[in-house]
């Protein structure tokens, strides 16, 4: 392909005039043009005129080890020359083998059955139906509703935008969907005066608690972004109310679904964000794991270092014998035609090798620290507003005059070098794990002038 000026606007006609682009007003295109990228290296996207873009997103959270990673792009190829697909209904393969076994030996305990699909919407549906099916099995019928937090984001497929609770993806599709019940967030930005995250998280399980009390006998789960809302603006929580969701769950009869899509696979500072929830009671000496584990753990997005589509639903070995039998109509009926495809599962297992041969997790929490450091002057100006921060996600609200911050925000970025993306006034970080010091400080210092310039 060419790389020059003229090759960047011939690739924005050509995508304007045949590609219908996601979560967009493709009319916006023409006074917020889209960004032509020719190609990526590291943490940086480059367009056909070769300049660059810090990836601060991680190109919608799954880039996790840089663009056009060596060790993944060498797995893929040597996948390549052995098997690219065959169907899972009936046959096996040592990729998707491998990788059930090293998730199953990684996840919280307990967690022995994964059952795959092909992205995070994919993975919410098939826990919804999972769950249902299994009160069915097991001589509950009933139990086919399900409850998710205040300013939830599941997915935008129907029976995920049952469980989601944003205006802007469920108005339009209402008539579609099966409303479900929301309990209220535990985001500490809602906390009163004084009070603190852990008290507020405690006050929020309050409500889930008369929630339960009321309407357990109809409810197959509670499902949950574990730690971190992601579409709600980054809204981070005290992990006390996982355990106290876990206890309330297990006292009621209910399952708890653990949406890990863009908060597992190390982005909390622990490989899976429920490993922050301490059990009421200690394991047993020995015992592999901490925090709680819930009947389901779904997990996509970075899973394949942001290679290929892959999600993987984990679950445990109650609700794998529940559908365990003679009768096909108790099994689990619910494909697709790449289910556990051997090249996405080479992808997740070059991930895995990196996440254990670079000591990630402990990598991670250097460069936490450096940018917390650093970020003092942003932190601290005069528009900053609840700054937070968790693992390796920061995010926080800028007080602007400008009722399109969000796209001045994201024009201003790319002039800077910068992929900014933010969520109405909310700026977040959600780089790279590969992330440099210098790139760092260049992603804090940049993204201060354009505050300073917005605000």
């Amino acid at each position: 392909m060419p790389s020059s000026p003229q090759a960047n606007v011939d690739l924005l006609a050509r995508s304007r005039s045949a590609v219908w682009h996601p979560c967009s007003q493709m009319k916006h295109y023409g006074q917020f043009p889209l960004v032509p990228i020719s190609r990526g290296q590291g943490v940086w996207l480059y367009d056909h005129d070769g300049k660059r873009y810090l990836d601060t997103v991680s190109s919608w959270w799954v880039n996790l080890f840089g663009h056009c990673n060596p060790r993944i792009n060498a797995a893929l190829r040597d996948q390549l020359e052995t098997l690219e697909h065959v169907m899972l209904a009936g046959f096996t393969h040592e990729p998707v083998v491998q990788l059930s076994e090293r998730l199953r030996d990684l996840a919280p305990v307990g967690l022995g059955h994964c059952f795959y699909g092909s992205d995070g919407a994919s993975a919410i549906e098939i826990a919804l139906k999972m769950s249902a099916h299994y009160w069915r099995n097991i001589g509950e019928p009933d139990k086919t509703q399900f409850i998710s937090l205040k300013n939830s984001y599941h997915g935008e497929t129907l029976g995920a935008l049952s469980v989601t609770d944003v205006a802007l993806f469920r108005d339009a599709y209402s008539a579609l969907i099966r409303q479900q019940a929301t309990v209220p967030s535990p985001d500490w930005r809602n906390a009163a005066a004084g009070e603190s995250a852990e008290n507020y998280a405690l006050r929020c399980a309050v409500a889930l608690e008369q929630h339960l009390q009321q309407h357990h006998a109809r409810l197959a789960a509670f499902i949950v972004e574990p730690l971190v809302q992601g579409a709600a603006g980054m809204a981070m929580y005290h992990p006390v109310y996982l355990q106290r969701a876990r206890q309330l769950c297990d006292e009621y009869g209910v399952h708890l679904i653990a949406d890990e899509i863009a908060v597992g696979m190390g982005r909390t500072g622990t490989m899976f964000a429920c490993e922050h929830a301490s059990p009421q009671q200690p394991r047993p000496q020995g015992e592999r794991g901490c925090g709680i584990t819930p009947d389901f753990l779904l997990l996509s997005k970075g899973i394949t270092g942001g290679y290929l589509p892959l999600s993987v639903v984990m679950t445990t070995d109650d609700i794998y014998q529940a559908f365990y039998a003679d009768e096909t109509a108790r099994g689990f009926l619910h494909s697709h035609s790449y289910t556990g495809n051997p090249l996405a599962c080479r992808a997740a297992l070059a991930t895995l090798d990196i996440f254990a041969q670079d000591d990630v997790l402990a990598a991670n929490r250097n460069k936490a620290a450096y940018l917390n450091g650093i970020a003092l002057p942003l932190r601290e100006h005069r528009a900053v507003r609840n700054w937070r921060n968790t693992g390796m996600i920061w995010a926080f609200e800028v007080d602007s005059p400008h009722r399109d911050f969000a796209q001045r925000c994201f024009a201003l970025a790319l002039q800077n070098e910068l992929l900014l993306r933010p969520i109405g006034n909310t700026i977040y970080f959600m780089p790279p794990y590969i992330i440099s010091e210098e790139e760092i400080e260049l992603l804090v210092n940049r993204t201060l002038q354009i505050v300073e310039q917005l605000s």
